[in-house]
């Protein structure tokens, strides 16, 4: 199969709703092999740089990049601003996705560059669907019981 064909079948992404399938099916849908994503490395440890130094890492956990984008770390910095940690993920993962979309060249945008961007986008998605307010909330009431203190 070509990868035009398997871009243009795969259901469609959007980042506030649940993964349409389940990675299992989107390798099984590339013929049982993932995408290589050697474009997504050096801009995956950009972000990851970014995030390091946001959370006052600094230099020691940097790690080497090709190329430096002011614009990814800037909206990575922007995301540490918010308080609320689940919005603040939700605001990182966000970078990511929109980060995803640089795998697709405008040229082809059903080649090999748009399956890297599904496969990236596919895990967010299925991250985001793993994520159950409900069950956090009960998790840190649980957690925090011995620390409430009853008048």
């Amino acid at each position: 199969m070509t990868t035009d064909y398997i871009v243009s079948s795969l259901p469609t992404l959007a980042f506030d709703a649940p993964a349409p399938l389940s990675w299992e099916k989107f390798v099984e849908a590339c013929g049982g092999k993932a995408p290589a994503q050697t474009k997504w490395a050096d801009l995956e440890t950009q972000l990851r740089n970014a995030m390091a130094e946001a959370r006052g890492g600094g230099e020691k956990f940097r790690r080497p990049a090709e190329g430096c984008s002011v614009y990814w770390k800037n909206r990575v910095l922007a995301c540490f601003q918010e308080k609320d940690v689940a919005r603040r993920e939700a605001l990182l993962d966000r970078v990511w996705w929109d980060a995803a979309g640089e795998l697709t060249p405008p040229a082809a945008p059903l080649g090999d560059g748009a399956l890297a961007t599904y496969a990236v986008r596919l895990r967010i998605a299925l991250k985001r669907s793993r994520i159950a307010v409900d069950a956090g909330n009960a998790a840190f009431d649980r957690l925090t019981a011995e620390t409430k203190v009853s008048f």
